[in-house]
């Protein structure tokens, strides 16, 4: 089947010309006069490219960019087209979503090469991920932008605090040059085995860790002796946690002058709660990814619905959103999601959230209660890693060590153990 490119320029007679030349070498055309036609053929399909021109009467193609982005929209390749736009310009495309520049008037080679490459990106490695220009544009998280572009061209390292699920990801990320490299394994027993290993591969970008509470020993040993050499490879390395700088240090979980060096520039990404107005953006650009990525039927939050989901308190954050928004697309009977819906959802999960603190008891002893908490937690995590316990002691963050020492003394019985009696 013939790849889908949608051609969008207030020039007809650029916009013809695109097409005769694309059509002949086999692909799909439409023709788009301007940013609300495009819109709204947005609204209907989803070509595999977009070749977007910048400036246009009544709407720009960077704020159309910018919509797409802002309703979940952004999941195929776009390639901006201008013939006087600046270089400030090119860079706030790119790093809003565009993945290219053509600048007019276009060659043949030129056009073709690029429309090639965007192809094969939007097949290999396009995600219709959520991103911090889907946070929202309160005072929040505005404010955080502003901090995060303050430290963009810096190499120090970087720590982002915050809450678990409140996007520290999407923060780095935002850091992230395109066409550079992004290493963010899900395991660090590369820290482990060769600390150095990805730093050739990486000059130039960025290397996320995503939360050092569960780095072991032996993996903070070699993150810091990946730190000295991070600045001769032109490698940035940023790092997330949970827990507080000080907590970290008080708990004993990281040592002092690791964590130190780590937090040269710290910064606090904030919980869903405290930009609670950005939520029914959010969960719009949630629902439309999801929908995108063919996860969820075809359904729409009605403002009632937005409204409700503003008024929760999302203590999970941007997965229990997420969680929330696939559950109310599969099981609301109509094509309109209404407040009904999310009141019922949200009854559903403090019902929940009431039968685990039932079951912990607040009238116990502070240690009794604590125990229970621990327990209910590791066998948790024993039964979603199928009792393997390697990805257990790295899921929770202690060595296999001191893991079997827990289990043993809160009375976990693992598989093998249950067998021999």
């Amino acid at each position: 089947m013939a790849n889908h490119i949608l051609v969008v320029d207030d020039e007809v007679g650029i916009r013809e010309l695109l097409s005769e030349i694309l059509s002949d070498e086999g692909y799909e055309i439409t023709l788009a006069a301007n940013a609300l036609e495009a819109k709204q053929l947005r609204q209907t399909t989803r070509p595999d490219l977009v070749l977007l021109d910048i400036w246009m009467p009544e709407m720009d193609g960077i704020t159309l960019l910018r919509e797409w982005v802002g309703l979940g929209q952004l999941t195929m390749p776009v390639v901006m087209m201008s013939g006087h736009a600046t270089v400030d310009t090119a860079v706030e495309a790119t790093r809003i979503g565009a993945v290219d520049f053509l600048e007019k008037p276009i060659t043949l080679p030129k056009l073709l090469a690029t429309v090639e490459k965007a192809l094969r990106k939007g097949e290999t490695q396009y995600r219709p991920d959520l991103s911090m220009l889907q946070l929202g544009k309160g005072a929040v998280v505005s404010e955080l932008k502003r901090r995060l572009d303050q430290v963009s061209n810096r190499l120090a390292p970087l720590l982002l605090v915050g809450e678990v699920g409140c996007g520290t990801e999407l923060a780095a990320r935002y850091l992230h040059q395109p066409n550079t490299p992004w290493f963010a394994p899900d395991s660090n027993n590369w820290l482990t085995d060769n600390p150095f290993e990805p730093l050739n591969e990486c000059q130039g970008g960025i290397i996320f860790i995503q939360e050092i509470k569960n780095l072991t020993k032996t993996e903070q040993k070699g993150l810091s002796q990946l730190l000295g050499k991070l600045e001769k490879h032109h490698v940035r390395l940023i790092c997330a946690s949970s827990m507080t700088v000080g907590n970290l240090i008080s708990e004993n979980i990281i040592d002092v002058e690791l964590i130190t060096r780590l937090s040269q520039l710290t910064l606090s990404i904030p919980p869903l709660r405290d930009h609670a107005e950005d939520i029914p953006d959010i969960a719009a650009a949630i629902l439309g990814r999801l929908i995108e990525a063919g996860e969820i039927p075809h359904k729409v939050l009605t403002s009632s619905a937005l409204n409700s989901l503003r008024q929760l308190q999302w203590p999970g954050n941007l997965p229990a959103l997420t969680n929330a928004i696939r559950t109310l697309a599969l099981t609301t009977t109509g094509t309109d999601i209404v407040s009904e819906d999310v009141i019922k959802i949200s009854s559903d999960f403090d019902r929940q959230q009431k039968n685990h603190f039932n079951m912990i008891g607040f009238d116990m002893p502070l240690r009794d209660a604590r125990d229970l908490f621990e327990k209910a937690y590791f066998e948790y995590h024993i039964q979603n890693e199928s009792g393997n316990m390697s990805r257990v002691a790295e899921r929770v963050g202690l060595e296999r060590t001191h893991l079997y020492r827990k289990l043993k003394q809160l009375g976990v019985k693992l598989a093998s153990q249950r067998g021999e009696e």
